[in-house]
């Protein structure tokens, strides 16, 4: 066979070669080298195929259209002939097909159907560095298949820019590199200066400085055509809009996305006419796989478009991130593959410097829902398969209890949905989070494997399918949507379902015609499904995709058997069947913008596009930063609706709580589902228990130090504070921190039967503190000796002691009270003496001693000289040891006497 003159030919006789003697190969070849458009006819004359047929896979339906096409043509046949292919919805192939061209995603449906692979000979993962999450199950799959099934099958990975080495190395594969051939392009970057024009935000950045590189381009490059790299839908309508007005006649302007018709993708491809050029504004997918005839100037807007799954709160976004090195190259060479090209850059050689290398695969940030449901159907876990970059724990887990959730596999129990509601702190981090900076453990580790040891853990069994899950495997939908289409066809609603997992598959059939968001509402969609024209003023329609949704409900209703009715397509049942397949997103209006959803994440949804009674809603699509999610999509549903799909997931508790603002405990009979409020009403008797433990969580809250503790309760824990110091073995500690850890065991038991916090403050509290003595009534007579609350002072006065300082307790008694006592008092059974405050008259401190012995002796005189003249009615005698002590003045003790 002829093969066209591209690099690839001089790697065909070492492939071949590898191929026949080892069942793994792997083979790498940098864009242009032309593997796409000849390795699959190299392959039809290798003996080992036996007549079987050659499978290989593309990331994209326009990239397996064009291959198939291309191959076709170098046959010399129609496509359907020897080459044919698979996509969604779409296929062309026949009895004598030899070559199948086919989305990644077939793949895993043909080998569910025939573990086997009956008939197939090879299997051809082409582009595979771009590791989409379904070529990296497709893989792990097919090498199960050759392990166990069919030894014989030949898997071939081709890649253009992966470490083909470590790659090898994991596959245990020989690798066969081809050279490429590029002629040279010329590359342009930014200034500071002029990067700083377009703003920091990647939409605004990218209207402002596409337009002016394309007209600077087609001032500056005479010919050829130019291909724009732009992240997503909404950046090629923006620049669009900007160019259309100024292009000249002879220029024409193409979009290039999965979603346009083929006709329109077929033109994007073809070369210009004679006398014209052409602009091809596209989505990344114009970076592999394709060939865009006549181009010489690559327009590099450095940004993509990415999912980014959360698997706390199971949403996945799409963000606008800095695009890899990697893929950047990929996009450069498109300006050389006819001859020498151009390509401007729109950042800076600084921010160049500072790109990732590779995104990180899509099987590390992606929804595992669907992988997981063919791991069930497969019998599998992710630990008993090769993975490239295993997929991550937590994802897989939640992704497990979504479809216990749907019914889709089974599980112990009824699962509930989870709520969970982020802190401030976490959803700051979350939102920061926003460039992917990391590469797959292929580029970043060495590949080792690990025997297996005894201690290791023992493999988790896998997930066992239902029946249901079965049906949702073969609609080919996300399990999700899947669940909706059956489960809402069950409910009578049919039709409707086909046309809202048809609707949620593709982009938005609306758009607004300003700068306005569209409005939430699901039934505006299904208006225009049905009429085909905006149901408001101020919308658009997207015909191209209206067409494609039509399609795929019509196809949806034949393989369901779902009576296809013009007008049964109920827009009332939007609502319902979102709940269906996303029930942790049914949310309850809180305020008139914001609602709260069934997880307890609360996202804006502003009423005004709802009527005033729709305090429930379902969503189905989010966008935004993780800490302010918007529903961009979603329908009301009814309360009954809920309580009939719902019955089994909905929990009806008593809540008592302490409310502070109204300063009473409340006692309610909540019925929930998840974070939401179905019903609220008042408890007559609520449980003693509940309303113990509400005063309980109030006290908690507020403290211990905040406790209603009485003057006599402080003293009493100062004096058992004061004996814990000295002697922690036998006495409890009594400090805030312990009595807040020991709550429950000393002040619980006590709060039952009791309804205020104006009871909570009669209780004794020297009591309580005392109940926590281990030695019983016999310890309480201890507290007594060694930690006396008064002392009686040779006046005959009880004068109370002031254990505030457990290392020096305090007597403070009038001078004249102790006249004839030697030494000083002493507690804790002799060890610790008191610190005496000796007072004046007028109760101020006029000496502070642990040595009264020694202030008699010297100290007393200086003090009776200071203050014999201040207070001369008192008694001040030469000899305080036998004067006889008083608390009263020298008059009305001679009366006295």
């Amino acid at each position: 066979m002829h093969f066209p003159d591209l690099p690839i030919k001089a790697a065909l006789p070492g492939l071949l070669t590898a191929l026949a003697e080892h069942e793994r190969v792997v083979l790498q070849a940098p864009p242009g080298a032309g593997k796409t458009t000849v390795v699959p006819l190299a392959l039809l004359e290798a003996p080992w195929r036996e007549g079987g047929r050659i499978l290989i896979l593309e990331p994209r339906q326009l990239a397996a259209r064009a291959a198939a096409s291309r191959l076709a043509k170098l046959l010399g046949e129609a496509v359907g002939e020897t080459v044919g292919y698979r996509v969604r919805l779409e296929s062309k192939v026949s009895a004598r097909t030899r070559i199948e061209v086919i989305t990644e995603g077939i793949l895993t449906r043909l080998i569910q159907d025939d573990p086997a692979l009956e008939g197939v000979a090879t299997v051809v993962f082409d582009e595979f560095h771009e590791r989409s999450l379904r070529a990296d199950l497709g893989l792990a799959l097919a090498l199960d298949v050759q392990a166990v099934l069919r030894p014989e099958l030949r898997i071939l990975v081709m890649s253009a820019t992966l470490q083909a080495e470590r790659l090898g190395a994991w596959l245990n594969a020989p690798v066969v590199s081809s050279a490429g051939f590029l002629f040279p392009v010329e590359t342009h970057y930014l200034s500071p200066r002029q990067a700083a024009v377009g703003g920091s935000r990647p939409n605004e950045r990218l209207a402002t400085l596409v337009p002016t590189a394309v007209r600077e381009a087609l001032r500056n490059h005479p010919e050829g055509d130019l291909l724009v790299f732009l992240p997503g839908l909404a950046d090629l309508r923006r620049v669009a809009d900007k160019l259309e007005p100024v292009l000249s006649e002879t220029i024409r302007l193409h979009l290039l996305h999965g979603e346009l018709p083929l006709e329109q993708q077929d033109a994007a491809l073809r070369p210009a006419p004679v006398g014209q050029r052409k602009i091809v504004l596209s989505t990344a997918i114009a970076e592999t796989s394709l060939t865009i005839e006549g181009v010489q100037v690559v327009i590099d807007g450095g940004f993509a478009r990415v999912p980014r799954f959360q698997a706390r709160t199971g949403f996945t976004t799409l963000e606008t991130v800095p695009v890899s090195e990697a893929a950047a190259d990929q996009r450069r060479g498109r300006a050389g593959r006819l001859g020498p090209g151009t390509c401007y850059r729109l950042w800076t050689t600084t921010e160049h410097d500072a790109l990732p290398a590779h995104l990180p695969p899509e099987i590390l940030t992606a929804d595992l829902s669907g992988l997981a449901l063919e791991l069930a159907l497969w019998g599998a876990t992710t630990a008993s398969l090769q993975w490239l970059d295993v997929p991550p724990a937590p994802a897989i887990s939640l992704a497990n209890d979504l479809l216990g959730r749907l019914g889709a596999v089974e599980v112990s129990g009824s699962s509930q949905l989870l709520v969970d509601e982020p802190s401030p702190e976490q959803a700051t981090a979350e939102s920061n989070n926003t460039t992917a900076t990391g590469s797959s453990l292929l580029e970043a580790q060495p590949i080792t494997s690990k025997p297996a040891t005894s201690n290791q853990k023992p493999e988790p069994k896998p997930e066992k399918p239902t029946p249901h899950g079965r049906a949702l495997a073969r609609l080919g939908l996300a399990p999700r949507l899947g669940h909706l289409v059956v489960r809402g066809h069950e409910l009578g609603h049919g039709p409707a379902a086909a046309a809202l997992a048809a609707l949620l598959s593709e982009r938005d059939v609306l758009r607004a015609a300003d700068a306005h968001p569209t409005p939430p509402d699901l039934r505006l969609r299904f208006e225009t499904i049905a009429h085909g024209r905006p149901a408001l003023p101020g919308l658009l329609v997207q015909h191209n995709t209206l067409h494609r949704v039509r399609d795929a409900a019509r196809n949806l209703r034949q393989r369901c058997g779902i009576r296809d009715t013009a007008t049964s397509a109920d827009a009332d049942a939007a609502g319902l069947l979102t709940a269906l397949a996303y029930p942790d997103r049914i949310a309850q209006r809180e305020t008139a913008d914001r609602v709260r959803l069934a997880t307890g994440q609360r996202v804006l949804l502003p009423a005004e596009f709802f009527g005033r009674d729709d305090q429930f809603m379902a969503v189905a699509y989010l966008e935004g930063p993780p800490h302010q999610l918007r529903a961009a999509l979603a329908a009301p549903v009814s309360r009954p609706e809920l309580e009939q799909l719902f019955a089994d997931q909905i929990e009806t508790r008593d809540e008592v709580r302490w409310d502070a603002a109204t300063g009473r405990v409340l006692a309610r009979r909540l019925r929930r589902l998840g974070a939401l409020v179905l019903s609220d009403t008042p408890l007559a008797q609520p449980d003693p228990e509940l309303i113990a433990q509400a005063l309980l969580d109030a006290l908690r809250t507020a403290g211990i130090a905040r406790l209603p503790w009485s003057e006599a309760a402080v003293a009493m824990r100062q004096r058992l504070a004061f004996l814990h110091y000295h002697f922690p073995t036998d006495w409890p500690d009594v400090s805030n921190e312990a009595l807040a850890t020991e709550l429950d065991e000393w002040l619980a038991p006590n709060l039952v039967g009791l309804k205020s916090l104006n009871e909570v403050g009669r209780l004794d509290w020297n009591e309580l503190l005392l109940q926590r003595l281990p030695g019983g009534w016999g310890q309480r007579q201890d507290l007594d000796r060694l930690a006396p609350s008064h002392l009686t002072v040779p006046s005959n006065s009880r004068v109370a002691l002031d254990y505030t300082d457990p290392t020096a307790p305090v007597l403070a008694v009038k001078l004249q009270e102790v006249f004839g006592l030697f030494d000083t008092p002493f507690v804790a059974g002799g060890r610790v003496p008191l610190t005496m405050h000796l007072l004046s008259p007028g109760g101020r401190p006029a000496q502070v001693t642990r040595d009264l012995r020694s202030f008699w002796q010297t100290g007393y005189f200086e003090v009776r000289k200071d203050l014999r003249g201040r207070y001369p009615k008192h008694p001040w005698p030469d000899d305080p040891l036998t004067a006889i002590p008083t608390k009263l003045t020298k008059k009305r003790f001679e009366a006295g006497q």
